[in-house]
Formats: structure tokens, C-alpha cells, sequence
């Protein structure tokens, strides 16, 4: 298996984590004790989609089809934590990896 390929496995393993612990934190289900690890799951990523990016690119896989993923995991800060604009650029993500994951297979 490439190292790419392995990347974006182990990318989406921690972003399913990352949007289930997110999706309790909304429901309510969980409380303030889930936000760190919520929030180094967000860190862990984005710091995996870039690799997969990079990995991808120096295999010459379709690189370029994880970029909107980064745009969107960059510009999710913006959003307030808790609103319908955050929960809505999280499910963006996930289907823009599960497109850009696809392309760059």
C-alpha cells in the first residue's frame, strides 16, 4: 500500500472519531470534559490531510483534489461552535475528503 493511501485510511479513521465526538458535543450529549480531544482530533486532521496532500503529490496521485478539504478545515475557526454554519462546514468536509480521498485513491 502507498504511504498516500495509508495517510488518507488513517485521515479518515480520526475524522469519523472527530465528527462523532463533534456530533455528541452537539446533541449535548457530552460536555466541556470532550472539547480538547475534540479539538486535537481537528488538529490531527488537518495536519493529516496535508501530509496526505504532500504524500500524494510526490506519488503523482491527484494531489489537488484534497485542497477543498484543507480550505474548509482551515476556514472552520471561523465558525462559532455550537451554530448550524459549524455542524454544516463539518459535514463539508466530510463529503469533500470522501470525494477528494476518492479521486486521489
Amino acid at each position: 500500500m502507498d504511504a498516500h493511501r495509508l495517510a488518507l485510511l488513517l485521515t479518515a479513521a480520526l475524522l469519523a472519531a472527530l465528527l462523532g465526538l463533534g456530533l455528541s458535543l452537539q446533541l449535548g450529549w457530552r460536555r466541556d470534559a470532550a472539547r480538547w480531544p475534540h479539538h486535537a482530533l481537528f488538529f490531527a486532521v488537518t495536519a493529516l490531510t496535508g501530509l496526505s496532500t504532500v504524500l500524494a503529490a510526490q506519488t503523482g496521485a491527484r494531489w489537488w483534489a484534497l485542497l477543498p478539504v484543507l480550505g474548509l478545515l482551515l476556514s472552520m475557526p471561523a465558525t462559532k461552535p455550537g451554530r448550524a454554519g459549524h455542524w454544516q462546514r463539518a459535514a463539508l468536509v466530510a463529503a469533500s475528503f470522501l470525494a477528494g480521498a476518492w479521486a486521489t485513491w
